[in-house]
């Protein structure tokens, strides 16, 4: 993203200050909870993540995955453990690409909120580079289009065949979606945009909930998917092997996740100077990435939902952004977070908020 701190480099890291958890309490409460952890206790954390805090807890050999809430206020509905824990215990049955979940704690004494624990598994993230164990000729388009290929396999899966069918309530769900985002806005607009740009977002969501579609089929809805909450194999990018980050998944209209994939989308069709323009990772205009008109005639081949209003769905992507954007930039306001980069996630609202604009007619 321009003009921002850049990203860290790494998978894994020493825990950022400030960013520290009780490690007596969880080593002894995973010990208790879980058969197998008799080795030496060590953590790492994932750097990468804007919001929840997610660790890689070792006990010798044995690798866990350890996830909870950021500090600090949390908007309502927010960074769900208890939601993400369910997904993730279930899901994997008819979908391998979901981690398992493990455990999962309600008692907030033990590291200060609630969290969960599931497995760990090896892979690569695509963020701003092809990895080296993956530069075979069209590597971009490939990864391009596993990424999708994931996606809608998620999208043909049945909700209950996994015991998900109570995960959400599909009937009204864009209605209430763009009401609690609505909400969530109201929330944090106060603490870093300035009027202009507030009225700009403002005028975003009226138009946003004036002309809500109809949606056409429910499924389970991942609601932040994107390149880098996928992994790959090592050498492999024509697969997703993991999705990550479920914690606001539910089941609904599944265009919405492709909207949001659109929205995180480097396009190099697009005039990066126009309004269109994307707020990306740096490095990601350079992966090789297929167009996104090539990612909506890929989803198309494999769907028979009408696409004729996805730009709608792409607007209220780019609308939810600016929200969390301002979230997180909120949180560093309010001293809840040490990391430089939430301190400038608010100078990206307008820009973003200018391209939803423009998708909804300008």
């Amino acid at each position: 993203m321009a003009g921002v701190t850049e990203e860290p480099r790494t998978e894994l890291a020493p825990v950022r200050p400030g960013e520290e958890l009780d490690w007596t309490a969880l080593e002894h409460h995973l010990r208790t909870h879980l058969d197998g952890l008799d080795g030496e206790f060590s953590v790492l954390q994932f750097p990468r993540g804007s919001a929840n805090l997610t660790y890689r807890v070792a006990f010798g050999d044995r690798l866990l995955v350890v996830r909870r809430p950021p500090f600090g206020a949390l908007a309502r509905g927010a960074h769900d453990m208890t939601r993400e824990h369910k997904v993730l215990s279930r899901l994997h049955r008819a979908y391998d690409r979901a981690p398992r979940a493990l455990l999962h704690c309600a008692d907030t004494g033990v590291v200060g909120a609630e969290f969960f624990v599931s497995e760990y598994r090896d892979g690569v993230v695509v963020w701003d580079e092809i990895p080296e164990t993956m530069t075979a000729p069209d590597s971009g388009r490939r990864i391009g289009f596993a990424v999708v290929d994931a996606l809608a396999d998620l999208h043909a899966v049945d909700p209950a065949s996994c015991d998900l069918g109570d995960l959400g309530r599909p009937d009204g769900y864009l209605e209430r979606q763009v009401t609690g985002w609505s909400g969530r806005w109201d929330a944090v607009s106060g603490y870093a945009v300035s009027p202009p740009v507030a009225a700009l977002v403002d005028e975003v969501g009226r138009r946003i909930r004036a002309d809500i579609p109809t949606s056409r089929r429910a499924g389970i809805v991942h609601s932040d998917y994107k390149v880098d909450n996928c992994q790959f194999p090592h050498g492999d990018p024509d697969r997703v092997k993991s999705v990550f980050d479920w914690d606001m998944a539910t089941t609904g209209d599944v265009l919405v996740d492709l909207g949001t994939l659109l929205n995180y989308w480097p396009d190099h069709t697009v005039d990066p100077g126009s309004d269109a323009a994307f707020i990306v990772v740096p490095g990601m205009h350079a992966l090789g990435l297929p167009s996104r008109a090539e990612i909506v005639e890929r989803y198309a081949a494999g769907s028979d939902l009408d696409l004729s209003r996805i730009d709608w769905y792409e607007a209220f992507g780019c609308w939810k952004t600016v929200v969390i954007l301002e979230q997180l930039h909120a949180r560093f306001v309010r001293g809840e977070t040490t990391d430089p980069r939430m301190g400038q996630r608010g100078d990206l609202v307008e820009p973003l908020a200018r391209r939803a604009l423009g998708l909804l007619g300008g």
